[in-house]
């Protein structure tokens, strides 16, 4: 089982590990719109646990650009352990 921390309200969600993140940001409060990677709107910064996430998607990597510690959660897949994001 994977944990999700959410800086900005001290939440932390359980997921089976290789769940999509998407869900449980937007209950968070992450904004959403496309949900496809196109948009953008829900671009969070990991701060802990980067590696346990899924590799960067194409759509990732054609928004953002630099691949450092900005993802879609639209796009994030968490592989197991902890992560730590904020919004």
């Amino acid at each position: 089982m994977a944990k999700l921390f959410f800086e900005d309200t001290d939440d932390e969600i359980d997921l089976p590990d290789g769940a999509p993140i998407a869900e449980a940001c937007e209950e968070a409060g992450v904004p959403f719109a496309c949900t496809e990677g196109v948009c953008g709107t829900c671009v969070i910064e990991v701060t802990e646990g980067m590696d346990n996430l899924s590799e960067f998607s194409q759509a990732e990597a054609d928004f953002l650009g630099d691949l450092n510690c900005e993802r879609l959660a639209c796009q994030c897949k968490i592989q197991g352990g902890r992560v730590k994001v904020k919004f």
